[in-house]
């Protein structure tokens, strides 16, 4: 196969989706993974890639899927780690399974897909972008009621850096996006959340989240998935250990 070939996880619904569809538009044979098989079949059919069931908690998993798309396609050129959770609530309420659960799938699922992404990637010789999906809240602690959430997303950020410098001499470029309000089902369940802990309304807090943006509007999944796109591109061949922050000025750093 001569076309690119991409593995996105966590794209039978949002970010996901919206990254598997972008790439997919933009010329890439898209393998859509999802803890949901039926969700990731519904994504690959609308966009002609195909769908693979995977747990991003579950090392030998993740190498199996990278191993699964060489042996079909003799190539993995592109990795995008996007799976992730959450979950509001006060610090102290935090438990300690919620905890183990969160950085189960947000910090040690990036890192077991990457290690299996840079494995084969090596094992090519053809190097590859491997883009990481953090979050606003991994450059700030100032985001209430996600505190288990943001420590997950820190480490993302940590770990792209530390994966850009110890995969460069191989050819393989490793960046992270990191979105702010954007409007999903993820966030759907957070306003509802957030509205409880504040004794406030859904709509109340999204009218937060938009005043709190410069730009005026929440964000959306295909302003994620544009950068993605870019990163994983021949126009940022030379941008390694990047964290990308879309978020429309709500975060500036």
């Amino acid at each position: 196969m001569t076309t690119r070939v991409a593995i996105v996880t966590g794209a039978g619904s949002g970010i996901g989706e919206a990254i598997a569809t972008t790439l997919s538009e933009r010329g890439l044979h898209v393998v859509v993974t999802d803890v949901d098989l039926a969700a990731a079949q519904r994504v690959a059919s609308a966009i002609g890639g195909e769908a693979m069931h995977l747990d991003v908690t579950n090392a030998d998993a993740c190498t199996d899927a990278a191993n699964s798309v060489v042996a079909s396609h003799g190539r993995l050129d592109v990795w995008v780690s996007n799976a992730g959770i959450s979950k509001m609530q006060s610090f102290l309420d935090v438990s300690a399974d919620d905890l183990k659960r969160t950085m189960s799938v947000n910090t040690h699922g990036v890192f077991f897909c990457g290690q299996a992404a840079a494995r084969a990637m090596i094992e090519l010789g053809r190097g590859g972008a491997i883009v990481n999906t953090a979050s606003m809240a991994a450059k700030q602690g100032g985001v209430p009621f996600l505190s288990d959430y943001i420590a997950s997303k820190f480490a993302v950020l940590g770990l792209t850096q530390a994966m850009a410098y110890e995969l460069a001499p191989h050819g393989i470029r490793v960046n992270c996006v990191c979105p702010g309000f954007v409007a999903t089902s993820m966030q759907d369940r957070e306003l509802i959340w957030e509205a409880e802990l504040r004794a406030s309304t859904p709509d109340d807090v999204r009218a937060g989240y938009v005043k709190a943006t410069p730009l005026a509007r929440l964000e959306t999944a295909d302003d994620v998935a544009k950068v993605v796109a870019f990163l994983v591109s021949d126009d940022a061949a030379f941008l390694t250990g990047e964290a990308i922050s879309i978020n429309g000025g709500a975060y500036m750093d």
